[in-house]
């Protein structure tokens, strides 16, 4: 009975993979090879003429997926596309139409698989360090240490350099990857004074909690976009959005304490804490805004949108109000975009909450591309590290990036058992002697947001992954990205760029010096090959002479 039950399920997942195919967009164009070779050669053509920005970047944008591997772009790019009703595998994202590529070798001095801060402390300050550490290199491991060993942001070089700074994500931002960009602390739990991981003893050797340092020692920050206003309350202190209290044992309330700061130095000023006051903000009102959008970290995109009233700007939002409150300096600015929540849903082994991440944080990618020019903006999209996160199991053309997998060759398992295309190596989705799954699955099930994907090895939390990562970048010196670069690299491309920080004018004479020519590649067509081959004289004379 259990035998023909099995043999009449699997010739209904048959049919349903022929109906599958049936329902799929139509790509018949593509079985003819004059598409395939038209492509290839628009492409070639569109490489050969490309231009060689050698521009000084008066602008440096950094967006950081976290936890955004290159399986993760590639399900992103499908989930993009099937959102807009397409197959999926065709769509081209922001991030990819990138000029120029590379890729970042992600682990830490004492770790082959990374994690946030230490990787953060690498493509942030051009120095690689151990697991857990932020703003601190490798010779840190405890307090005293750590305050001998401190790294300097291209964050902050990019204020010494006189341009405004900003930074915006959907996580707290006392969490690992924007502390890095101002904090500097060999344990990235340090993120409060809760009397755990920050302690008395710490405070008294000298460290500070990442939130203090934040208000202590980098008010000169002109924008923030984030969550996390439990990490700079006491709990003595009511949340301003809620009823819920800080989570400082020291009594003080910080946020108070930078409006104080801020009145004492005559700034124009603004904290906001809700969607409202978000909204209402404009460019050239305030010369410093503190926004903490969530008592701990936002909401995933795909619960954001959910919400009615919406609670929080989306990240598309935050990444355009940033760019247009930020770029009436003259001098430039620099701006990291965190699209933290990524991470956060594969560590749940949740594909879709995760996906739904990715393809918003790309279309502030986007927001970005449009409101900057790449003629002086240096424009770079890369990740921390990746994920166990896999896409396989030859599904069709078109097949659902979160449903189960259908394909040419058998739909089922050797157990007879549905699955689908995405899985993870290990997470709370791993096989367990009380739940190992009997039945089927379904598209109305594995489509649902609360799925938890599937994987090998139990654990409570999916790890990261560690493999190397993408780098993305348009822009002046962007073709810099080229070949395998260790991750520390994409911070001093971005300090020689804009020539700041150990680039600068004092330290660095020669960055001024050999810029202002944009170089043109050879051209296949003949018609533009003398006019090549002048660009390339007139850049070989201008670095000689000048």
């Amino acid at each position: 009975m259990q035998q023909s039950n099995n043999l009449l399920f699997c010739l209904c997942m048959l049919i349903l993979s022929f109906l599958q195919v049936g329902c799929s967009k139509d790509w018949s164009s593509d079985i003819h090879p004059q598409k395939w070779n038209k492509v290839a050669e628009e492409k070639l053509d569109q490489i050969l003429n490309r231009k060689l920005n050698g521009k000084i970047a008066k602008n440096v944008i950094l967006f950081l997926g976290d936890g955004m591997g290159i399986s993760t772009v590639t399900a992103g790019r499908i989930r993009k596309g099937q959102l807009k009703n397409n197959n999926g595998e065709e769509e081209i994202t922001y991030m990819e139409s990138l000029p120029h590529v590379a890729l970042s070798k992600t682990y830490n001095i004492d770790a082959q698989t990374a994690d946030s801060a230490g990787t953060a402390t690498a493509y942030l300050t051009g120095v690689k360090t151990r697991f857990g550490a932020i703003g601190v290199d490798g010779r840190a491991f405890d307090c005293p240490t750590s305050l001998k060993s401190k790294t300097e942001s291209i964050l902050k070089w990019a204020h010494f350099a006189g341009k405004s700074t900003g930074i915006v994500t959907t996580t707290r931002i006392t969490h690992a990857s924007p502390a890095a960009t101002y904090s500097n602390s060999f344990d990235r739990n340090m993120e409060s004074f809760v009397g755990i991981n920050f302690k008395k003893e710490h405070l008294d050797q000298g460290c500070k909690d990442i939130a203090a340092q934040l208000i202590e020692e980098n008010s000169f920050i002109n924008l923030i976009f984030a969550g996390g206003r439990k990490k700079f309350l006491s709990s003595n202190h009511t949340d301003y959005g809620s009823k819920l209290k800080g989570d400082r044992i020291d009594g003080r309330n910080l946020i108070e304490e930078w409006h104080e700061k801020m009145k004492k130095q005559n700034l124009k000023h603004k904290f906001l804490w809700n969607i409202s006051d978000f909204n209402n903000l404009k460019s050239g009102q305030y010369s410093h805004i503190l926004g903490l959008l969530n008592f701990d970290h936002m909401d995933y995109e795909t619960d954001r949108i959910n919400k009615i009233p919406i609670e929080e700007p989306s990240i598309i939002d935050m990444t355009a109000k940033a760019i247009e409150i930020l770029s009436t300096n003259p001098n430039g600015f620099f701006l990291m975009v965190e699209g933290g929540k990524i991470d956060h849903g594969h560590h749940s082994s949740n594909a879709q909450l995760a996906l739904n991440d990715f393809v918003v944080f790309d279309e502030a990618v986007g927001q970005a591309l449009h409101l900057t020019s790449s003629e002086d903006t240096l424009m770079i999209v890369t990740a921390d590290h990746s994920h166990v996160f896999t896409m396989g199991g030859y599904s069709i053309r078109g097949n659902s990036i979160l449903g189960i997998n259908l394909n040419h060759v058998s739909n089922v398992s050797g157990l007879n058992l549905t699955y689908t295309s995405l899985l993870y190596g290990n997470g709370p989705g791993g096989i367990k002697p009380e739940s190992v799954r009997q039945t089927n699955l379904t598209n109305l099930k594995t489509e649902h947001k609360s799925y938890i994907q599937e994987s090998a090895i139990y654990l409570k939390s999916e790890t990261h992954g560690g493999e190397d990562v993408a780098i993305y970048a348009s822009g002046p010196m962007s073709f810099l990205f080229d070949g395998t670069v260790e991750q520390n690299y994409i911070a001093h491309v971005m300090a020689y760029s804009a020539c700041i920080g150990p680039y600068n004018k004092t330290k660095y004479s020669n960055c001024h010096k050999k810029r202002g020519v944009i170089v043109r590649s050879f051209s296949t067509k003949l018609s533009k090959s003398k006019l090549n081959l002048f660009y390339f004289c007139v850049a070989m004379w201008f670095q000689k002479y000048f």
